[in-house]
């Protein structure tokens, strides 16, 4: 027979599998009597869980929501998968900064079974990881007001550092947030100016509500507007076509390095690079037959660089 801290337990996680159960198919899922279960839905109330009921023979329970967070039960597969994330995204300070990332896999580390961590191990020795880049650091909890405002529509005034390090004020309407290799961007509409702009989120020292609702009417392409704006600097431009559909192409050439539009079957990028043989080194570490449409010049770097790659094989 289970413990009565055990048999709490598997309530807890079978409460979860479900919008709402039945006190009878409580009872023989877990195989006690409905007492046993209306005891124990009591002691979880007690203990600080949130689950509703409705009364009569066709009543049920139901975790509520908003409700404390119950312990979570998983597979060993799935406990694998979230340590990698975990250190995933850790390593990408995906969020900013990799201490939350950290934390979070140091607790998850303690508690995976021997069976679990020592995958993990090996995982971890066979993994190796190349940095893209230093990541700007940014706050996780600007991050959260920022996705939160987007979301729910709320106009935000940024306490905003610009490029040369020179603080304003901006009040903006909050549309998307953007992820590139390396930073997060705000997209929103520049309220004073009337135009969507993008907004570095490692620059933004404070956001807070204003109380007013944002206006956000014909919004444009979040990660369409974040590529034109990365790619408007570069002295070279190429325009290629990938054999591949439109995901495939931007798990290739992430939305933030490329602008991409579907070419039926195909997708045609542009991006932009330092010179011609940077465009060509990054087109080559891509490994996948493409077309240069432009500039012609691109074509014949390409020629010679896999002319130069076959003798020296």
């Amino acid at each position: 027979m289970a413990s009565p801290s055990g048999r709490l337990l598997r309530l807890l996680s079978v409460l979860s599998t479900r919008p709402s159960w039945t006190n009878r198919e409580l009872a023989e899922r877990l195989e006690v009597t409905e007492r046993t279960v209306r005891r124990d839905v009591a002691r979880l109330r007690d203990l600080g869980y949130g689950i509703e009921s409705d009364a009569g023979p066709w009543g049920g329970y139901r975790l509520a929501a908003g409700s404390a967070m119950p312990p979570l039960n998983l597979d060993d597969d799935e406990a694998l998968a979230v340590a990698v994330a975990l250190r995933e995204a850790a390593l990408r300070a995906v969020l900013g900064s990799d201490q939350a990332a950290l934390s979070a896999l140091f607790k998850l580390q303690r508690l995976l079974p021997r069976r679990v961590a020592d995958r993990l191990s090996q995982f971890a020795g066979a993994f190796v990881y190349t940095p893209q880049g230093t990541p700007d650091p940014v706050s996780a909890t600007v991050l959260l007001e920022l996705a939160s405002a987007c979301r729910h529509q709320q106009r935000l005034r940024l306490a905003y550092r610009d490029r040369d390090g020179r603080h304003t004020t901006r009040e903006v309407d909050p549309f998307r947030l953007v992820r590139t290799a390396n930073r997060w961007y705000l997209v929103a509409l520049h309220v004073d100016r009337g135009e969507w702009r993008t907004f570095r989120a490692d620059r933004v020292v404070e956001a807070h509500r204003t109380g007013a609702a944002a206006r956000i009417a014909d919004p444009p392409d979040a990660a369409r507007l974040v590529a034109d704006m990365l790619t408007s600097h570069y002295p070279v431009y190429a325009t290629v076509v990938l054999p591949v559909p439109l995901a495939e192409a931007q798990w290739l050439i992430p939305p933030g390095s490329g602008v991409h539009e579907p070419d039926g079957d195909n997708t045609r990028v542009s991006l932009g690079g330092v010179d011609l043989d940077d465009l060509a080194d990054r087109l080559l570490r891509l490994a996948t037959p493409l077309t240069v449409l432009a500039p012609d010049d691109l074509r014949e770097t390409l020629r010679r660089r896999v002319l130069a790659q076959l003798d020296a094989l």
